[in-house]
């Protein structure tokens, strides 16, 4: 049943809590000691929104609701730097 929900969430389109498009998701990180879903892995972010349009892990209590678009509670400033270590 899990996998089931899991797997429909691939393809759903994600968007910040102020309504812009963040992207898609492409997959979900699953955290195996409790088989739980720990992030989603988001694809095709712009690049007004993250440096280079690289791909993003948003931790799953970041998200705020799922319905036929993923919707987040917070998203860090925007835009993300590409090398936020040495930025």
């Amino acid at each position: 049943m899990a996998e089931a929900l899991v797997t429909t969430l691939r393809g759903l389109p994600v968007f910040l809590p102020d309504g812009r498009r963040l992207g898609i998701v492409h997959d979900t990180v699953i955290e195996v000691d409790h088989w739980s879903t720990s992030h989603l892995f988001i694809v095709d972010c712009p690049e007004e929104l993250v440096a280079g349009g690289v791909h993003v892990a948003v931790p799953w209590h970041w998200v705020r609701g799922i319905e036929d678009v993923v919707i987040l509670r917070w998203f860090p400033p925007t835009p993300i730097p590409e090398d936020p270590v040495n930025h």
